[in-house]
């Protein structure tokens, strides 16, 4: 593997030093602008508990925090790294009792039933397992009437997305058609497609 195929792998598992570059320069850049962008069509709730799948530096919970001044908020990653990275950045939110960090994969959340009022993953969908059961766990965790939010920086539709799945091994980028046929079949419903089709971001919404 070249030194360029080694960086960009850590975008799916950060490990080592690489990783922990990786997951630095998840915290700011592009990624906030867009995560700031998908977090205004998500309808944030005040109050309750708030699920971030593949919570990466841990940016995304303090924002999370931020626009629900009376939730909670839990983050989860299969990335030792980025585990260390988000507990450090949300620290203080941590020792007040507002925020946890749990290592662990999407395919198995060590989570319980009907506990979230809202779950998001921002640019982490691309590398999860078998994305149904994926979606299906999600719906699991989440009450009724809990909102689900996804985030990716490409829709798919960009013409760069197939450079990318080469690079970066066990990588799909997901259609706005694919992502809302795979929630359908998990079971979710009322399911919206957002997009800013000059950047090709995409954000889709939907209710458990």
């Amino acid at each position: 593997m070249g030194l360029f195929s080694k960086i960009f792998s850590n975008t799916r598992k950060p490990e080592g030093f690489w990783g922990r570059m990786m997951v630095n320069g998840m915290n700011g850049g592009s990624h906030a602008a867009m995560a700031n962008w998908g977090l205004d069509l998500g309808n944030v709730p005040d109050e309750g508990e708030i699920l971030d799948i593949g919570c990466g530096g841990g940016a995304n919970l303090r924002r999370l925090m931020e626009r629900s001044p009376r939730g909670k908020v839990t983050g989860v990653d299969y990335s030792t790294v980025s585990v260390d990275k988000s507990r450090k950045f949300n620290r203080k939110a941590i020792a007040e009792g507002r925020c946890k960090v749990v290592e662990a994969s999407v395919a198995a959340l060590p989570l319980a039933d009907e506990t979230f009022s809202m779950a998001t993953a921002f640019e982490t969908i691309y590398f999860w397992p078998e994305i149904e059961s994926s979606f299906a766990e999600v719906l699991r965790v989440l009450r009724p009437g809990g909102r689900f939010l996804i985030v990716n920086e490409d829709d798919g539709l960009s013409g760069t997305n197939e450079k990318w799945e080469k690079i970066i091994d066990g990588m799909h980028t997901y259609t706005p058609d694919e992502v809302k046929s795979h929630l359908t079949a998990a079971g979710f419903r009322d399911i919206t497609i957002h997009r800013d089709r000059s950047r090709h971001w995409l954000a889709v919404t939907a209710v458990k």
